[in-house]
């Protein structure tokens, strides 16, 4: 029987900034992901069955009833635990002073514990809007354990089941009520494809580099948590910054390790959301630790992000913390196991001083522009009939006409009279990259068969 409660959610990024946020606050393992996932209609956050697997604040755009809004999975909230706990728990307090409304998930088959308690008490400080979301209530026979979750002093509960649906209607109506009234639009300057422009860089490298160290600094907040414990970060956190350039998407993924190495399945899975992230971006920051040098992994992973298209920019973090001789061998590494990057940028920095960042984004530069251009019809057209001349096609393949249909990033399409083999196709895309300075940034390459 198809599930009737479950919201829809597969809506196109708002182009307001100033949606309502909902937060998903809670102890560890009541099923906030989960919700969440639920809420969104996708598997966005990583979900598995002991505490711990979310440690950012992720935020995602969701949709219910025509109303769009902003949704915060946060880390599991503990009074006590290790440093690591202490600031997972501070990103859920930053969380919750940020929504406009609050849902606090708890278990409804463990009942009320200290931890709840201890989140109850910091909720009533705040003047905010809360609902006590009673999780795991699969059926109506666990409806009656919610009411001893009245102690709490938040309000009635409302009865949901995240993994299966039951309730989430119900309380996002109540949740769209609490929202302020929308803002008016101006159809004149409404621009809906505002977000489909922005330039999406992710922040790969092996874990314990630097990774979120540098997004935190790249965004001027503390979005993911950082300590130096490999595997932090469990799942993708994206932000976006205004720049001279426009607006850029920054990417903070896992670390990945290699797959011999991945014996859980919350690692795979952030490995597999990390691998998409670069797949979905449009340029990648290599992140490399200059202090440990070129490891193997490190040139598996330049070789996944040439694989995808992107450009890449190398970034030889740590790089305050050696000597001359240390730093010409890793020049000297770079040079023999990552040369099949060919001029892609490489700067060296220091994700912890901030030495060197503001070099990052006019080393993107030329890949942003790249990535907005458009080039004439006419043009297009003389690039590809003096390619065909200087090597025609095999077998009598050729194009008869071109265009660039799109930009962002540039897509020509290819209009041709017979199918044209791969090699020679990259070839054409060769040319027409040189031609018009397209750099490294991805292009997209089309052909139509068309008869003469």
């Amino acid at each position: 029987m198809p599930d009737t409660d479950s919201p829809r959610a597969d809506v196109d990024p708002p182009s307001d900034a100033d949606l309502p946020i909902v937060a998903i606050v809670g102890r560890p393992n009541v099923g906030k992901s989960t919700l969440m996932n639920r809420i969104i209609g996708r598997r966005e956050a990583i979900v598995q069955e002991r505490p711990g697997v979310t440690r950012d604040r992720k935020m995602v755009e969701a949709n219910w009833n025509g109303r769009d809004f902003r949704l915060v999975d946060t880390g599991g909230w503990m009074s006590r635990g290790s440093a690591l706990d202490k600031k997972v728990s501070r990103q859920s307090e930053k969380a919750i002073t940020e929504a406009d409304v609050v849902l606090f998930v708890v278990d409804a088959t463990v009942g009320v514990t200290d931890d709840d308690v201890e989140v109850s008490r910091l909720l009533l400080r705040l003047d905010v809007p809360v609902m006590v979301i009673a999780n795991k209530v699969d059926d109506t026979v666990h409806e009656a354990a919610i009411w001893e979750l009245m102690s709490l002093g938040l309000g009635e509960p409302y009865a949901v089941s995240a993994l299966h649906g039951r309730g989430t209607g119900d309380f996002l109506d109540a949740v769209l009520e609490r929202f302020p009234p929308p803002p008016e639009v101006d159809d004149i300057t409404a621009d809906g494809d505002e977000h489909a422009s922005q330039f999406a860089v992710a922040l790969v490298g092996r874990p314990n580099v630097g990774k979120s160290t540098l997004f935190n600094r790249l965004i001027g907040e503390d979005r993911s948590v950082v300590h130096d414990m490999p595997g932090t970060t469990r799942d993708s956190v994206d932000t976006v910054v205004e720049t001279e350039h426009g607006a850029i998407k920054f990417i903070d993924t896992a670390g990945m390790r290699r797959k011999s190495r991945i014996d859980e399945g919350t690692e795979y899975f952030s490995m597999v959301r990390a691998l998409q992230s670069v797949d979905e971006a449009d340029a990648a920051l290599l992140v490399i630790d200059a202090t440990e040098g070129i490891t193997h992994q490190d040139q598996r992973l330049a070789e996944r992000i040439d694989a995808s298209g992107s450009p890449i920019v190398i970034l030889l973090n740590k790089w305050e913390m050696m000597d001359a001789d240390a730093r010409n061998a890793v020049l000297y590494q770079m040079s023999q196991k990552l040369h099949f990057l060919g001029d892609s940028a490489v700067l060296r920095i220091s994700a912890l001083t901030g030495r060197g960042v503001h070099r990052l984004v006019p080393a993107l530069e030329t890949a942003i522009d790249a990535y907005h251009k458009r080039v004439p019809t006419r043009k297009v057209n003389d690039v590809i009939r003096r390619a065909q001349q200087a090597q025609p096609g095999p077998h009598g393949a050729r194009v008869l006409y071109a265009t660039q249909g799109a930009t962002d990033p540039p897509t020509f399409t290819l209009f041709a009279n017979k199918t044209i083999p791969p090699h020679y196709l990259r070839y054409l895309e060769r040319m027409l990259r040189d031609e018009f300075d397209l750099g490294a940034t991805p292009i997209k390459m089309r052909v139509r068969k068309r008869t003469e």
